[in-house]
């Protein structure tokens, strides 16, 4: 019977278990080879997953919850595959080093893959890919920050934190009453949509790909009519500062932004600027520009190496959260599973070329 093996620091915790979706497992090609995995950075949950699906799946997984560096890449000695999380950027050293140990895939479990470079991954050998997950996590976690920002959630619940029970001095907005504009209309941005209509709120969307380009309007244009603005495309060369100085200028007065993409699509030091003149009426960022180090760490006793978000943190009108807007059981269960399943088809493609 094959059993995940740990590595140092091992985890070990309770867990129920259950049967993946039909649809994916009969996705899985059978074979009697023994395909080996190397789950790099898993939490405590993403672990206690691998236990119970890779043997279902007909896969050995090695488990740890050390990032993956050029030192720990023996880990993966073995196994064609591996799974990284989306906290650490990849260096080219560690892919370097995957692929003289053999590795031929790594999938993040994420949507996104800009931690990687993909492009010096391929010169290597190793074919990058991301996963999917319920998009349901990120959408109804953009919508729950959307209603905080319009209603004050932030200086409301803290004042009443300090048994302060008094009205807050601006009254809050009602969706159904705003326009919102969507940037990136995949999985995610089209779930959010949804919600939006839900509403009854006015929604502008925005692509960068034509083909999901239907009835979209210009990005000047979605910004310049916009109350909200919720940034769910990817982060690539191109979309870098999607949002920089001169399209935040562009903004309404008073509009609030919202991102649950990736820091980098907004020029922070501009939305800084903006939020602290009072030309923007907030923001609620569940990423930023440099968070790699600060996010998923302990920093109540030690100072946090970040320029720009105590800045943040003490406006009362933006809300900041650790990129958490993913982290539901579902979606961690599809991330483990859409994981497992990758490297089951490279695997199966493999075969299929050798037969």
């Amino acid at each position: 019977m094959l059993e995940s093996r740990h590595v140092s620091p091992a985890y070990r915790k309770p867990h129920t278990p259950w049967q993946p979706d039909a649809a994916l497992t009969d996705a899985v090609t059978s074979s009697d080879t023994i395909i080996g995995i190397t789950a790099y950075g898993c939490a405590p949950d993403e672990a206690a997953l691998f236990d119970v699906l890779a043997p279902r799946f007909g896969v050995r997984a090695t488990v740890t919850e050390a990032a993956l560096t050029e030192d720990n890449v023996d880990l993966a000695l073995g196994d064609q595959c591996i799974s990284v999380g989306h906290q650490t950027p990849i260096s080219k050293p560690a892919l370097r080093a995957l692929g003289r140990a053999g590795v031929r895939y790594l999938s993040t479990r994420s949507i996104g893959t800009n931690h990687v470079d993909v492009t010096y991954a391929e010169r290597v050998g190793i074919r990058v890919e991301g996963v999917t997950y319920s998009p349901d996590s990120v959408a109804d976690y953009t919508l729950m920050l959307m209603l905080m920002a319009v209603r004050h959630a932030k200086p409301v619940f803290c004042r009443a934190d300090t048994q302060d029970y008094r009205l807050h001095e601006v009254r809050g907005r009602e969706l159904r009453d705003l326009t919102v504009g969507v940037v990136g209309t995949g999985r995610i941005g089209t779930a959010v949509v949804d919600r939006l209509r839900g509403f009854g709120c006015r929604v502008l969307t925005h692509d960068r790909d034509p083909r999901r380009a239907t009835g979209d309007v210009p990005i000047d244009e979605l910004l310049q009519r916009s109350d909200i603005v919720t940034l769910h495309t990817p982060l690539t060369a191109e979309t870098h500062h999607l949002l920089d100085r001169r399209r935040i200028d562009r903004l309404r007065p008073g509009a609030v932004v919202v991102n649950t993409g990736r820091g980098a699509l907004l020029d922070t030091e501009a939305l800084v600027s903006a939020l602290e003149s009072g030309a923007l009426g907030g923001a609620a960022l569940d990423v930023l520009e440099g968070e790699e180090g600060v996010f998923y760490s302990d920093h109540r006793t030690a100072q946090v190496e970040h320029a720009l978000l105590p800045r943040l943190q003490a406006m009362p009108n933006v809300l900041v959260s650790p990129h958490t807007a993913f982290s539901t059981d579902h979606a961690v269960r599809d991330l483990v599973e859409s994981s497992l399943l990758g490297c089951l088809r490279f695997e199966s493609r493999d075969v299929a070329c050798l037969g």
